[in-house]
């Protein structure tokens, strides 16, 4: 039985990473969900493309034993998130990706998203793809150079341009 997905989007979120996790469900039959990490449920690509989405965070917190994986969809992540940082929103997208991570569902994220792993200190000792300007920010896991890792529970592809090499890792486990 295919695993159910919950996919978390940032506002604004980068459509072509969003897109390629998106598609690569819908072509293998895998059901998902995506949530916005905003207050409402219209954000928009980091190219200006407007999205109305399922659902807020707000309503994925308390509830991931519904849904087997989480998925980050990165975008303009770090500098929103800084700008954003205390905003409730925000506070639940980390609750939500540690509740996952401490469940040991299946982690799945690019660019950022091992910054956020490391950040909660779920990641320790685990290895990580990340974007290249994020590398300095890890301080727990282990940042590796290589275009996607899977390391246990955590499946990260460096940029949204080395997903399409980590779809096929992904598809493996939830098929």
């Amino acid at each position: 039985m295919a695993k159910r997905v919950a996919v978390l989007a940032v506002n604004p979120v980068n459509g072509s990473g969003l897109f390629q996790y998106l598609e690569a469900f819908f072509e293998n039959g895998v059901e998902y969900k995506i949530f916005a990490v905003a207050d409402s449920k219209e954000i928009k690509t980091n190219s200006g493309v407007t999205l109305v989405v399922d659902d807020v965070v707000a309503n994925l917190k308390g509830k991931e034993d519904e849904f087997d994986v989480v998925v980050f969809g990165c975008g303009d992540a770090i500098p929103k998130f800084a700008e954003n940082a205390g905003k409730q929103y925000n506070q639940d997208m980390l609750a939500v990706l540690k509740a996952f991570a401490d469940k040991e569902k299946l982690v799945i994220g690019h660019c950022a998203a091992a910054m956020m792993l490391d950040s909660i200190g779920v990641a320790n000792g685990k290895k990580v793809a990340v974007h290249p300007y994020g590398k300095p920010a890890i301080k727990n896991a282990i940042a590796t150079d290589e275009k996607f890792e899977v390391d246990g529970n955590f499946y990260t592809a460096q940029t949204e341009d080395t997903i399409w090499m980590l779809i096929p890792e992904i598809l493996k486990v939830l098929k």
